[in-house]
This record gives structure tokens, C-alpha cells and sequence, in this order.
């Protein structure tokens, strides 16, 4: 027997405010706990070497060389064609900074004329500090 014969059956309703409260928790933690990287546009693998740490100079100009020859700086790619051109990008890129130091990341496999190339372009630009980043060598 159906007692319940004039009465509408009532569509069972999903209330979407706790799911999305659920979703801003669990964006809020993700954006909280994610650790961001920085990375290069050339893929590099670094040469290794033993050593501490150098303190983190303000006024850097990143000059990085792929195994293949590319070059960029600031993360910008510049076409090596000559090295007083090259020299003349890095005074450039430099802008203000009257005396940056160049840091210069070559991958483990590049040639070593790619990393004079990059020292003599900077002798050319008036920069006298330069340095090398290299990785620690996995024990």
C-alpha cells in the first residue's frame, strides 16, 4: 500500500559549499608546503667540486653554456657570434650595475673555448669578478 500517493518525491540535492571549502584547504596547503625551484632554460649538468659555499653576491650576471654551445644571459638566449657582440650584451644586460660579478654556469660537457669565450667577453665588458657554480659531488 502507497500512502504517500499525492506527495512529490523529493530530488535528492549535493551542496557544493563544503566541498568547495574542502578544495580552498587543500589549495591553501599546497601552496603553503610546494617548494619552488629555480631553473634555467639550458638543461645543465654541472661540473662537481669540493668547497663551501660562497655568500650570494647582489649584483650578479648569470652567464650560462649548454654542452651544445647555447648561450643565455639572465636566463635571456643570446646568439654568440662574436665576443666583443657578446661583451657588448653582457654591458647590457648589466645595466646599472657599474661592477656585477659573473657567474658562470657551463655544463660539465660544454668546451672549454665556450667558458673563455664567456671570461674574455667579460674582460672586454670591464668585469673583473667572476666565478663558477659547480654541484657537490654526490658520495
Amino acid at each position: 500500500m502507497n500512502f504517500q500517493r499525492g506527495r512529490a518525491r523529493e530530488e535528492p540535492e549535493i551542496n557544493l559549499i563544503p566541498m568547495i571549502d574542502v578544495l580552498l584547504v587543500i589549495l591553501i596547503f599546497l601552496m603553503i608546503t610546494t617548494t619552488y625551484a629555480k631553473y634555467a632554460q639550458l638543461q645543465i649538468n654541472l661540473p662537481q667540486a669540493q668547497g663551501a659555499a660562497g655568500k650570494a653576491a647582489p649584483n650578479t650576471l648569470e652567464v650560462s653554456v649548454d654542452a651544445l654551445g647555447h648561450y643565455t644571459i639572465n636566463d635571456r638566449s643570446v646568439a654568440f657570434t662574436r665576443i666583443e657582440e657578446f661583451a657588448q650584451a653582457m654591458k647590457e644586460a648589466a645595466g646599472s650595475n657599474a661592477e656585477p660579478v659573473v657567474v658562470i654556469t657551463a655544463d660539465a660537457n660544454s668546451t672549454h673555448q665556450a667558458v673563455v669565450n664567456v671570461m674574455e667577453s667579460a674582460r672586454q665588458a670591464g668585469f673583473t669578478h667572476i666565478t663558477f657554480t659547480t654541484q657537490s659531488a654526490a658520495k
